[in-house]
C-alpha cells in the first residue's frame, strides 16, 4: 500500500496565497472598482452591473458579492461533477470566500479618480488572478467553465470570454455612461497585463543540467516531474572527468522545483537555462502530468537502459490514457 504523505510546507504556502488572493481581489472591488462604477471582466463585471440595476430598478440593495456567489455555486457544482480535482475545489472555495468577504467588508473608495480606480483596480484583480493560477487554482467563474469545456471538447472559450467582456462594456456604456465603459476597458487591459506578468506557466524553458550523478538526478526528477529527459554523455574540459548532460524542456512554474531537486541530489550540478521559443511534439500540461503520475510507477534508474525503459513506459501509458479519453 502506497504511503500517503502531506507536504505541509506546500499546503501552508497555498493557504497563504489563497488568503492573499482573496484579500487583494476584495480590495480591488471594494476600494476601487465598485465605488467608482468601473467594471471588472467576466462574471464579476456582470455581478457589479446586476447590483447597480437592482438598486436603480427595484430599490433592493444587493451586494456584488451576492451575485458572485449566485453565479459560482452552480458553476462550482458542475465543475466538481464533470472534472473534480484540486483546481475546481480551491477555485470554488476562493469565489465563495471572496463573495462573503466582499459583502462583509466596507465599500470605501481610496480614490475618486476613475482613471486611477480602473488602473489600480484592474492591476489588483490581475495580481489576484495571477497568484491563484500560479499556485494551482483560480478565482472561479469563467476559469472553471473554461476548464470544463477544455476537458470535454479540447476547445478554448476565448471567444465566449471576450463576448462577455464586450457585453459588460456595452451595457455599462449604455446605462451607466460611456466614460465608465472606457475606463472599464482600461481596467480589463490592466488585469490582463498583470496576469501575464505573474502567471508564466505557459512559458517554456530548456534546462541543460551537467552532473556527475546523472542516474540519481534523473530518478529524482522523474519522481516529482513528469518530463522527458535526454541524456547526453559529456566530459569536463578542465577536470577531464566524464559526466552526463541532461536536457529537458519544462514550464517556468516548474523551474524552482527542478532546481531544488537537482541541487538536493547533486549540490555541484551545473544548470544552464535557455529560453524556448516553441516546442513540437508531446509536452505534458499540469493535468496530463497528474494523470501520468497516478498511472505510472517509474523504475529505479540505475542504468541508461533503465532510463530508456522508463521513457518507453511513459509513452505507452500516455497512449493508453489517450485511448481511454477517446472512448
Amino acid at each position: 500500500m502506497k504511503k500517503f504523505t502531506i507536504n505541509w510546507r506546500k499546503v501552508l504556502l497555498i493557504a497563504v496565497v489563497f488568503l492573499a488572493s482573496t484579500a487583494v481581489q476584495v480590495l480591488a472591488l471594494n476600494a476601487f472598482l465598485i465605488p467608482n462604477k468601473v467594471f471588472s471582466s467576466g462574471f464579476n463585471g456582470i455581478a457589479q452591473l446586476l447590483s447597480i440595476f437592482f438598486v436603480q430598478l427595484f430599490h433592493i440593495n444587493m451586494q456584488t458579492g451576492t451575485f458572485i456567489m449566485i453565479f459560482n455555486i452552480p458553476i462550482g457544482i458542475i465543475g466538481w461533477k464533470l472534472i473534480g480535482g484540486k483546481f475546481t475545489i480551491l477555485s470554488f472555495l476562493n469565489s465563495i470566500v471572496v463573495s462573503v468577504v466582499q459583502i462583509v467588508a466596507p465599500t470605501q473608495a481610496l480614490t475618486t479618480d476613475p482613471l486611477l480606480a480602473s488602473l489600480f483596480g484592474g492591476l489588483l484583480l490581475g495580481v489576484s488572478i495571477g497568484l491563484a493560477m500560479r499556485y494551482g487554482f483560480s478565482t472561479g467563474g469563467m476559469d472553471i467553465i473554461a476548464l470544463v469545456v477544455q476537458k470535454r471538447t479540447g476547445k478554448s472559450i476565448g471567444v465566449l470570454m471576450n463576448g462577455i467582456n464586450f457585453v459588460v462594456v456595452i451595457v455599462a456604456g449604455a446605462f451607466i455612461g460611456w466614460q465608465n465603459a472606457l475606463f472599464t476597458l482600461i481596467g480589463i487591459y490592466a488585469t490582463g497585463r498583470a496576469v501575464d506578468a505573474l502567471y508564466t506557466g505557459y512559458q517554456k524553458l530548456t534546462a541543460l543540467i551537467v552532473t556527475s550523478n546523472g542516474d540519481e538526478v534523473v530518478e529524482a526528477l522523474h519522481r516529482d516531474l513528469i518530463r522527458g529527459i535526454t541524456i547526453l554523455p559529456s566530459r569536463g574540459a578542465y577536470t577531464k572527468r566524464d559526466s552526463m548532460t541532461l536536457m529537458m524542456v519544462l514550464s517556468r512554474y516548474e523551474l524552482v522545483e527542478m532546481q531544488e531537486i537537482v541541487h538536493r541530489t547533486d549540490p555541484k550540478a551545473f544548470i544552464n537555462l535557455l529560453s524556448t521559443v516553441s516546442v513540437s511534439g508531446e509536452f505534458f500540461d499540469a493535468d496530463r502530468q497528474l494523470q501520468m503520475r497516478r498511472a505510472v510507477t517509474v523504475p529505479k534508474l540505475e542504468t541508461v537502459a533503465a532510463q530508456i525503459e522508463a521513457e518507453q513506459q511513459l509513452e505507452s501509458q500516455l497512449d493508453k490514457l489517450e485511448a481511454d479519453d477517446n472512448k
